[in-house]
């Protein structure tokens, strides 16, 4: 990690849930909470608890020096609305086959 950039992964016990419009993206009750500095707290859920029959997979892949190459999945009207690490540096390995939404209700 670069000096002074620290990223934190742990087990949540919240219940996380992905909306939008009407439709439930996600719902976990296992999310992992991911804190990067710089950064607001991202909550990365289990692929399993993902509609991932709703989401189209995206062109769009972003690269992270800290996390790896993202890649990303979209709705009609909602481009680049979810991503995902699929083969995550080591020090995040645990992020592999999760997903991460901008928006997420969390209770």
């Amino acid at each position: 990690m670069a000096q002074g950039h620290t990223i934190t992964i742990e087990q949540g016990d919240q219940h996380v849930r992905v909306v939008h419009g009407d439709q439930v993206l996600a719902e976990s009750e296992r999310p992992l909470v991911l804190r990067e500095t710089g950064s607001p707290v991202r909550y990365y859920i289990p692929a399993e608890d993902v509609r991932l029959d709703l989401l189209t997979p995206s062109e769009t892949h972003t690269y992270c020096p800290f996390k790896g190459t993202a890649s990303y999945w979209s709705l009609p009207d909602a481009p680049d609305l979810v991503w995902a690490y699929p083969d995550p540096k080591p020090d995040v390995a645990e992020i592999k086959d999760h997903l991460c939404f901008y928006e997420v209700e969390v209770s």
